[in-house]
């Protein structure tokens, strides 16, 4: 039959049309069908006697997150994966329960709701792992669970552990992780995952053999200043250039474009976290030579003992904390405030320590330097021995709030928040110190005396209670500093030794009694004193920056900043 041209055109859009309606309707339907259920799937994988299809079931679960799946898996991997028999000829795969009656034995739990098997009477049966036989596993079947249990980990609901996984999977160099580290990245928001998924998908491509993928994969190692990377591009050019032709030019040309990167990157994120390690020291040396600097350039007083006030405020707050998981428990909610009540407290005890040492000894020592530098000495040997004999000669363990444990990145570069609040403090420290000198009538006649003594006693400075005044509250920052130090450093009875010097050299370069003088001072020494060490040692490092003082002494006799006098000897 013989039809015209247009009515053959819509014969066939007709067709057309009914066609794609037709597969429409099978689409919508196939995506409408639910899905097999991951822990089906896994009983399927179990029961299956084919090895190939067993390991083919399992990595269809790698897309599959599932709690229970993952246990399941990793029982039959480590062979806990047992197999029950029904009357009816069933097998039944099942796990045994954890808990157990005074015979050793547990309930059999079901892979697949969880439901404990039972006998027709209805009562749960119970099995012992010597009287049952574990479902059989082959070598290829057990890497295809790891492989499996390893990619479940990418859909971890923590950021942390998800981003942990990622670069586990990532340095294996498994091209079949690719498919999932791409799919992962589309649906991944946090940003640390997502750089750590670019990074794995990066190493997984260095180990391509297609020339193209694989230098492009080098060189966004090298852009992504990748830490992780280091080590497999180093061995990736060792190779290349062994065995240059197998690999080509390019290859060794990117390779170590990005070692260079990423090395010049490391040196710029050490020499930062040194600094930043040697800001929170000389945060810490700021607060116990702010002290220092007052009473000496005051009172003319070499305090030895200086160091061990410091001591006194590190163990007030290591006792504190045990008060405290005394009162709420160890993991009480209100054991984490125990360092704010710890700071008030070291300031109390420093300044009585500093008040009883000033009232008891240094009154009498006046004007008598040598006297008095040699008594703080035999102060600072008795206190020592004295909390060597309470705590012990071993370390004590001062833990950080939850509020201070952790730290965030910037660069690769870890800052701990108990190092931020130990320079943070510092400066509210320097502030208070300077609001107390400026702004009070003390600190106006502590001012009056460090000018000029007699003439201060003459217009009314009662100048024996501004000592007091002064070394008490100079006692007790050292005592705060203590306790900021038991933070980021180990509380021990020489714990003072370790840092007297510094701040004695802090005092003198600074130019004695000048605030500025000291804050300055102690960055210089401290920053100074972290960034030669890893050159040249703890040792040779402070011997450096001790020579170097006493160079820019000889320059500068006075120091940083001279303290103005009225005194006529001045």
């Amino acid at each position: 039959m013989n039809l015209m041209p247009a009515t053959r055109q819509a014969l066939h859009a007709t067709a057309r049309l009914l066609g794609g309606l037709l597969l429409a309707a099978l689409l919508g339907a196939a995506a409408d069908a639910p899905l097999p259920m991951p822990r089906a799937l896994l009983v399927e994988a179990v029961l299956s006697e084919d090895a190939a299809a067993q390991a083919a079931l399992v990595r269809r679960l790698a897309s599959r997150p599932d709690p229970s799946v993952e246990q399941g898996l990793a029982a039959w991997r480590l062979g806990n994966l047992y197999l029950f028999e029904a009357p009816d000829g069933a097998k039944i795969p099942f796990l045994l329960d954890s808990a157990t009656d005074t015979e050793g034995r547990a309930r059999g739990l079901r892979l697949l709701d969880g439901e404990a098997l039972k006998d027709p009477a209805g009562k749960p049966l119970l099995f012992t792992a010597a009287d049952i036989t574990a479902v059989d596993t082959s070598s290829k079947l057990r890497r295809a669970i790891k492989t499996t249990l390893d990619l479940l980990a990418l859909a971890n609901p923590s950021p942390r552990l998800r981003r942990d996984a990622v670069v586990k999977l990532g340095q294996d160099q498994n091209p079949e992780y690719l498919p999932a580290f791409e799919e992962r990245l589309l649906a991944e928001s946090d940003p640390e995952v997502r750089k750590a998924l670019r990074e794995a998908v990066a190493l997984t491509q260095i180990a391509s053999e297609d020339p193209p993928t694989r230098i492009a994969a080098i060189a966004r190692l090298g852009e992504m200043r990748s830490l992780n990377g280091l080590s497999f591009l180093k061995k990736l050019e060792s190779e290349a250039r062994a065995n240059t032709p197998l690999f080509g030019a390019a290859t060794l040309t990117a390779a170590h474009t990005s070692v260079i990167q990423i090395e010049d990157y490391m040196r710029w994120g050490n020499l930062f976290g040194t600094a930043f390690r040697g800001l929170s020291l000389s945060a810490v040396l700021l607060v116990v030579a702010l002290g220092l600097a007052i009473t000496f350039g005051l009172m003319g007083i070499i305090n030895m003992a200086h160091g061990e006030v410091m001591m006194v405020g590190a163990y007030t707050a290591y006792v504190t904390q045990n008060l405290f998981k005394g009162w709420f428990g160890a993991a009480g909610a209100g054991v984490d405030w125990y360092f704010p009540v710890a700071l008030a407290a070291a300031f109390a005890t420093g300044a009585g320590v500093g008040l009883v040492l000033e009232r008891g000894i240094l009154r009498l020592l006046y004007s008598r330097p040598l006297e008095s530098m040699l008594a703080t000495w035999g102060v600072s040997v008795v206190l020592q021995q004295l909390f060597r004999h309470i705590f012990g000669a071993a370390n004590v363990q001062v833990g950080s709030p939850s509020w201070l444990s952790g730290s965030f990145v910037v660069c690769d570069v870890l800052l701990a928040y108990n190092r931020l609040f130990v320079i943070g403090f510092a400066l509210l420290s320097v502030f208070a110190t300077w609001l107390i000198l400026t702004r009070t009538s003390l600190g106006l006649q502590v001012r009056a005396v460090m000018q000029n003594r007699a003439m201060a006693s003459c217009v009314g400075v009662r100048t024996d209670r501004v000592n007091m005044m002064t070394f008490a509250f100079g006692s007790g920052l050292a005592g705060m500093a203590g306790a900021c130090l038991s933070q980021i450093g180990n509380v021990g009875p020489s714990l003072g030794q370790n840092y007297i010097v510094d701040c004695f050299m802090i005092v003198v370069l600074g130019g004695v009694g000048s605030l500025p003088g000291t804050v300055s001072a102690s960055l210089g020494v401290g920053v100074t004193d972290q960034i030669l060490q890893p050159w040249l040692g703890a040792v040779m490092g402070k011997i450096t920056v001790l020579a170097a003082i006493i160079l820019f002494l000889q320059w500068r006799p006075a120091g940083l900043f001279v303290t103005r006098s009225r005194s006529l000897e001045g």
